[in-house]
């Protein structure tokens, strides 16, 4: 998102024709560049978000990111942070960043009370700031500031219980955890290593 339109011609038309102007005009105004205390709160509380971007021909990638409570920090007014942990090696998002730095991030909470945020803007990958330094499990930090950030309709979610978290979320002070695939024989042989990260 490098201009600050927040709806383009396709959207527009759209709107015309089921005549919602009014109201995405309205909800337009809902839209932020900084975080509220609230944001903050609701961001630092996720336990998971999904990640979309784009490579520099526009092709898009969507991807899930988990990580204990806290994992993805709101760093300045308008700024987040998350961590990279190791995974299948295709650097499929980090990538598309390196290339195209326009993303948005999609936050859900499927207990509780349902509720959406979401926030696109520039991300860029940070390899050697102190927040690294800090981030158990973490081989490199996702940092974006954000253009827009707005709440979306909570009406489909469904209400779902945590059974418990994924066993592979970086604990400090334990060895991680490796994923059966790394040892299945289709891919055993070319697996990376593991790259050093902090273990607190």
């Amino acid at each position: 998102m490098t201009s600050d339109r927040f709806y383009h011609d396709g959207s527009r038309a759209l709107q015309d024709r089921f005549e919602s102007r009014r109201i995405a005009d309205r909800l337009e105004q809902l839209k932020r560049t900084a975080f509220t205390e609230d944001d903050k709160t609701f961001i630092e509380s996720a336990i998971y978000f999904f990640l979309s971007t784009a490579d520099h021909e526009g092709q898009p990638d969507c991807s899930f990111k988990g990580g204990p409570a806290g994992f993805v920090q709101v760093t300045g007014p308008s700024e987040l942070a998350f961590p990279d942990y190791d995974g299948n090696g295709m650097f499929r998002s980090l990538g598309n960043i390196e290339v195209n730095p326009n993303v948005a991030l999609l936050f859900i909470a499927l207990h509780g009370a349902p509720r959406r945020l979401r926030v696109n803007g520039i991300a860029r990958i940070d390899r050697d700031g102190p927040l690294l330094g800090s981030t158990v499990g973490a081989q490199m930090i996702v940092r974006v500031e954000a253009r827009a950030i707005f709440p979306n309709c909570p009406r489909y979610i469904p209400s779902l219980e945590l059974a418990q978290p994924s066993p592979y979320i970086p604990v400090a002070g334990h060895d991680p955890v490796e994923p059966a695939w790394k040892g299945f024989d289709v891919f055993k042989d070319d697996v990376h290593p593991r790259q050093p990260t902090f273990k607190g």
